[in-house]
């Protein structure tokens, strides 16, 4: 039995004086000081604040095949420092794609002593991959990814109706959940490019009507095959009232949104930085304050980092291009700090930022009975943190494989100070190596 201890410990949808004791990983009692039982080894972390570990539930680890733009090693390092302890990995940017049984066996067989934390996987809906999906349903993945568009990568090509038509009824009988890429170009000519350094050229080359028609186009098909659908890192706000209806028609539509379109705004987006390049765009501040909006009253369902990177090559930063360069923003190891920063000065609370990173994640992956919360039965899984202190994002202390962030020189509050998985420490930032041992973490298949 071991026990942990704060006076800001977030139980019960509030920080509260308290001890969480758990044993073999898992939460068993929580009590008050004078409850500790004898013998028992007892972390004392006076006011920092701990709460459930984070579930990060959109992440490109890009293993195997292109593991020089990332890899699970250095990813689930940089989780675990940002007090991260799940990750769910997307089907691609890897070689092969997660859209068959022995792709996602060639991922399995990657993951030997190089879990940080604990990882899930999305399988991958692609045309013609229909008769695969069946068995990776019965190797115990639930939800799969689609693109509506070019998803920037050759093995991954963009699910058309048919594709979607062909897929939708098998996910919707095993009650499994697709998520969506949601951009749809319906237009028949393309303008000229004027300055391929002009993000505000590149934000209207890929206009708020991309993201509502491919979401009012899936919300259809959602209602057709009684699917659960799931838009990934919604940019625009225009598609909320979209969303909004169909939730009043009983559509199972969920969404969720990401650090970068609620921090960084269009407004003040440098030309030619393609650190900021990302698809869907960050778009202008009267948008992100309307996301903001959608996650107070429950539209958009939770925040998770979407950290795509790549090598700094393909960032082409010299050539200042922004049609050119890969898109995607890296972040993983700072969505606490960043969100908290930005809570702080929209005047949100503590109960809101663990439902939006911990709690509703969870529910998409099926992992709401046992992360997510401290709560008597769920596993020891804790971020402790100091909300006070800050921090300057500097490259130095990137843990993920390539350094380039959006977030660089960005003053931060909320610093981890440890990241505990299943009742062990994973990452100390006190110890001069700041990891445990050995990584411990599981698969979720």
């Amino acid at each position: 039995m071991k026990a942990i201890s704060s006076s800001r410990v977030f139980i019960e949808g509030m920080l509260k004086d308290a001890v969480v004791l758990y044993e073999n990983g898992i939460i068993t009692d929580i009590v008050t000081k004078t409850q500790i039982p004898p013998n028992c080894e007892h972390q004392d972390m006076d006011e920092l604040v701990i709460m459930p570990g984070i579930i990060d539930t959109h992440v490109h680890i890009n293993e195997p095949g292109r593991t020089d733009w990332e890899g699970f090693n250095s990813a689930t390092q940089a989780a675990a420092a940002g007090g991260i302890t799940t990750v769910i990995d997307m089907p691609l940017n890897c070689i092969p794609a997660t859209t068959t049984v022995a792709a996602l066996n060639a991922k399995l067989n990657c993951l030997k002593d190089q879990m940080w934390v604990d990882i899930g996987f999305h399988g991958g809906v692609i045309p013609g991959n229909a008769g695969d999906l069946e068995a990776m349903l019965d190797q115990g993945v639930r939800t799969f990814k689609a693109f509506m568009i070019d998803s920037g990568v050759a093995e991954f090509p963009a699910s058309d109706t048919k594709t979607l038509d062909q897929a939708m009824p098998i996910l919707a009988k095993h009650n499994a959940t697709l998520l969506v890429h949601a951009e749809l170009d319906l237009s028949t000519h393309t303008a000229a490019v004027k300055d391929n350094s002009s993000y505000q050229e590149f934000l209207l080359s890929r206009p708020d009507n991309w993201e509502v028609d491919a979401i009012s186009e899936i919300i259809r098909l959602a209602k057709k095959h009684d699917c659960a659908v799931h838009i990934v890192h919604l940019s625009s706000s225009q598609a909320l009232d979209l969303i909004q209806q169909a939730r009043q028609q009983q559509v199972k539509i969920t969404a969720e949104t990401c650090p970068h379109y609620l921090t960084l705004n269009s407004n003040t987006i440098p030309d030619g930085d393609s650190r900021f390049k990302c698809c869907p765009p960050i778009r202008d501040s009267r948008n992100q304050d309307a996301l903001w909006q959608g996650l107070e009253n429950g539209l958009i369902d939770f925040i998770v980092s979407d950290h795509s990177p790549c090598t700094p090559a393909l960032k082409r930063l010299e050539e200042h291009n922004l049609w050119t360069a890969w898109g995607g923003i890296s972040s993983l190891q700072f969505g606490l700090s960043l969100i908290w920063t930005a809570i702080q000065k929209r005047g949100y609370s503590f109960s809101q930022l663990v439902s939006w990173m911990c709690e509703k994640p969870a529910k998409l992956v099926n992992l709401q009975s046992v992360k997510g919360k401290i709560q008597i039965g769920y596993q020891a899984d804790f971020v402790i943190w100091n909300p006070e202190q800050s921090q300057l994002i500097e490259a130095k202390n990137i843990l993920h494989k390539h350094k380039l962030t959006a977030y660089e020189n960005h003053r931060v509050y909320g610093v981890v100070d440890k990241t505990i998985l299943r009742g062990e420490v994973i990452f100390n930032r006190n110890n001069n190596t700041n990891f445990h041992h050995a990584p411990t973490g599981k698969s979720l298949l």
